[in-house]
């Protein structure tokens, strides 16, 4: 009679023990990792591959060690020269340290994208709209420093951080459209005053080459005559050269100057 009731207590044992061994069995994959409590203090981190957890007297969380991609939500920002524009950005991190980031924060994601909301807003309230345009890369680098240096505590590794879109108004963008055609005008300006410059520099040092040399106009006036004449043009300006008046004028001078000295004769009316 006894060994009737002997052998089913045996089978409920060992099929407890063995529900027990499958129930402590837990697989844990590349690329998770497994906090362990026992007794709802820490114990170790496990994984990957197949561990224990003593049910009752042990707990786990499992944890994705995968780079998490977050949108941060539109933000409006107030530039440093008071240009309002809204922003959006992406984040990725991952963890680092499972243990930290299951203890030291309640929600590591939740406060990884809090965190970046508030150090979009406050790093690109210190830039110009200029620079938030044309200086992004650098922008990206000191937000993606900061958050990491506050996360790190949190065993959360920010690797990188892109911002997104920047929205402008439509007086803004207008703006900037009047901005960028008065500096193009500006340029075109300074490069057409600079290449007067050059020419005018250029023909100054030609005419002291030139005046540095007694035969070096004649040569150029010679010059001048022979191109206009392969042209076959049907009239021909000869354009004639100072060394040959100005003897001229020095006679012309010289008679001026003897008539108005020469005395005047007693017979001779009086010119007024």
């Amino acid at each position: 009679m006894s060994n009737s009731f002997f052998y089913p207590d045996i089978y409920l044992v060992l099929f407890v023990l063995a529900l027990f061994l499958l129930m402590s069995l837990k697989i844990i994959f590349e690329y998770q990792r497994a906090v362990v409590f026992r007794l709802g203090r820490f114990q170790r981190v496990k994984g990957p591959g197949l561990i224990i957890v003593v049910p009752i007297l042990q707990r786990m969380k499992r944890l994705d060690l995968r780079t998490l991609v977050h949108e941060v939500t539109p933000q409006d920002v107030i530039s440093r020269d008071n240009v309002s524009v809204k922003v959006d950005a992406v984040i990725y991190f991952r963890i680092v340290d499972p243990e930290k980031a299951f203890i030291q924060v309640a929600d590591f994601f939740e406060a990884t994208s809090k965190l970046a909301q508030t150090t979009l807003r406050a790093v690109l309230g210190k830039h110009d709209l200029d620079e938030m345009l044309s200086e992004r890369p650098k922008i990206n680098a000191d937000i993606q420093t900061i958050i990491d240096s506050q996360t790190e505590a949190w065993g959360i590794k920010v690797s990188v951080v892109e911002i997104r879109n920047i929205e402008l108004t439509e007086e803004m963008i207008r703006a900037i459209a009047k901005q960028a055609i008065a500096e193009r005008d500006r340029r075109s300006k300074v490069i057409h005053a600079d290449a007067e410059f050059q020419a005018a520099q250029t023909l100054v040092n030609a005419a002291t080459i030139l005046a540095s040399a007694p035969g070096g106009m004649q040569l150029r006036y010679l010059q001048t005559l022979s191109e206009i004449a392969t042209e076959n043009n049907s009239t021909v300006i000869f354009p004639m050269p100072i060394d040959i008046i100005k003897p001229i004028l020095q006679i012309m001078e010289k008679v001026a100057k003897a008539g108005s000295t020469a005395p005047v004769a007693a017979g001779d009316p009086i010119r007024t």
